[in-house]
């Protein structure tokens, strides 16, 4: 299996963390020197490891958050 490089350009917040110091975050990512994207995903400490998780272009975002917002939480 090829190694996945990764650069999160930019933290925008941690959605929940485990008891074992796992996070799920939501960052800005380039993977493997391609434009960047929003991704949703679980991070061991340091980001050392990392769980699956959801990539999102900006205009999915956008059509998530309308989702989100129609809803009655």
């Amino acid at each position: 299996m090829a190694d996945i490089k990764f650069e999160i350009q930019e933290t925008v917040g941690t959605v929940s963390q485990s008891p074992k110091g796992w996070t799920e975050e939501l960052n800005l990512i380039s993977w493997n020197g391609k434009a960047p994207k929003y991704d949703l995903r679980d991070w061991a400490p340091e980001h050392e490891k990392m769980g699956k998780g959801v990539t999102l272009s900006v205009e999915e975002l956008k059509a998530l958050r309308d989702l989100l917002n129609k809803m009655e939480l």
